[in-house]
C-alpha cells in the first residue's frame, strides 16, 4: 500500500473500498464511489426500500453478452459506473449507455457513486472507434453516450465526444445517438461542438431543484450554468432534441419540482424525466422521502400539462432509461399503477 501526502492509497482498484483513494491503470489517484468515507454519515441506516423499488438482480445471457462486449472493447458504462438499478433490464434486451472518457469523474457530486479524481489529461486515443464498433456488434438503433465530468481537459472533452459520434455514425449510420453530456463549465462553444457532431437528441442534467443544487452537486457544477447550456443547444441547433432529468426524494417541495420543470421548459427543454433518488452509499447524501407512483403520474402530468414532448416518470427512472421509447408519449411503457399494487 503506497501513501499520498500521508494518506493510505490502494494500489490495485479492485481492492478499493468505498471511500478509499486507490492508484488507477494510467498512474493518477482516484476515490472508490466518488466520495471520501464520513464516519457520520457511514454510521447512519439507511431506510428499507418500499416494495415498488425492488429491482431484479442482473442476470441472463443477455446480460452475459452485453457485459463481455464492454470488457472486451475496455468500455466504462454508466449503467456499471452509477450502479443502476435497472442494469439487468437494460442489458438482457442488449443496450447499454456507454460512458467515455473513463470511470473516473474531476467532480464529486454527494448524490454519484462515480469514481472522483485528477486524470491529468489522460484520454483513451482508441476509445471513438472501440465505440464504434461495439454499437455495430449489438446492432443499436439507438445509442446513449454519456460521460464523467472532465475539468482537467481544455475543452472538457467536446471534441473527443464529436469524435465518438463521428466514428459512431461511420460504421452505424442509422443509428441514434443521445449525449448526455457535462456542463463543459459553461463554455458554449464546447456545448456547440457536441451539438453539431451529428446527434439527435443533447441532454444535460440539472439533478435537482434550484434551493438543492448545492450541497447534492458539486460546486463547479450550477443550476443556471446547466439552464444557459441547455438553452444555448436548443437555440443552437433547433432541430436536435434537448432532455434533462430530475432526482426526486432530496428534500425538494413540490412548488419546487413545478418551479424547475417550469425553467426547463422556457430553456426550450424537449424531454424530461423524473426518477426516485437512492443513495448509492452510505458516505452519499440520505433519501429525505420515497416518491409513490401515484405521485410519479401527477409530476408527470404537470410536466406534460407545461409543453414538454414527453415526461418519462417513475421510481426507477433514470436519464437513459428506455431513451429510445421516449417519444412514444406513453412513459416508455411504464405502468406506475402496477407497482403500487
Amino acid at each position: 500500500m503506497a501513501e499520498l501526502k500521508g494518506i493510505p492509497v490502494v494500489t490495485e482498484a479492485a481492492r478499493a473500498r468505498s471511500g478509499e483513494k486507490y492508484l488507477t491503470p494510467q498512474g493518477f489517484t482516484a476515490v472508490r464511489d466518488g466520495i471520501k468515507n464520513r464516519p457520520a454519515t457511514a454510521a447512519a441506516v439507511s431506510a428499507r426500500k418500499p416494495p415498488w423499488l425492488r429491482a431484479r438482480a442482473p442476470s441472463g445471457s443477455g446480460f452475459q453478452a452485453v457485459r463481455a462486449l464492454v470488457k472486451e472493447h475496455r468500455l466504462a458504462t454508466v449503467c456499471e459506473e452509477a450502479k443502476c438499478p435497472n442494469i439487468g433490464e437494460c442489458w438482457n434486451a442488449g443496450t447499454a449507455t456507454l460512458m467515455l472518457m473513463g470511470a473516473v469523474c474531476t467532480r464529486a457530486c454527494r448524490f454519484c457513486a462515480v469514481d472522483t479524481g485528477n486524470p491529468r489529461g489522460w484520454l483513451d486515443a482508441e476509445e471513438p472507434e472501440n465505440a464504434a464498433r461495439t454499437v455495430e456488434l449489438m446492432k443499436l438503433s439507438y445509442v446513449v453516450l454519456t460521460s464523467v465530468n472532465r475539468d482537467d481537459l481544455p475543452d472538457g472533452g467536446a471534441a473527443h465526444y464529436a469524435a465518438c459520434v463521428a466514428a459512431i455514425k461511420r460504421r452505424n449510420p442509422n443509428t441514434a445517438v443521445e449525449a448526455l453530456t457535462p456542463d463543459f463549465q459553461g463554455v458554449l462553444r464546447d456545448v456547440a461542438t457536441v451539438v453539431d457532431s451529428g446527434i439527435e437528441v443533447f441532454a444535460q442534467n440539472i439533478e435537482t431543484v434550484r434551493r438543492l443544487t448545492h450541497p447534492v452537486r458539486d460546486p463547479r457544477a450550477g443550476y443556471q450554468q446547466t439552464l444557459r447550456v441547455l438553452a444555448h443547444a436548443k437555440a443552437h441547433r433547433p432541430a436536435v432534441l434537448t432532455k434533462s432529468s430530475l432526482m426526486l426524494g432530496l428534500g425538494e417541495t413540490d412548488a419546487e419540482i413545478d418551479a424547475t420543470l417550469a425553467d426547463l421548459r422556457a430553456a426550450g427543454v424537449d424531454i424530461v424525466t423524473l426518477g426516485q433518488y437512492l443513495r448509492p452509499t452510505l458516505n452519499h447524501l440520505p433519501v429525505q422521502r420515497f416518491v409513490t407512483p401515484a405521485e410519479f403520474d401527477r409530476y408527470r402530468e404537470q410536466a406534460l400539462a407545461r409543453g414538454f414532448l414527453e415526461c418519462v416518470s417513475g421510481p426507477l427512472v433514470r436519464s437513459s432509461y428506455r431513451a429510445e421509447q421516449a417519444l412514444n408519449r406513453n412513459n416508455a411503457g411504464l405502468d406506475n399503477r402496477k407497482l403500487a399494487t
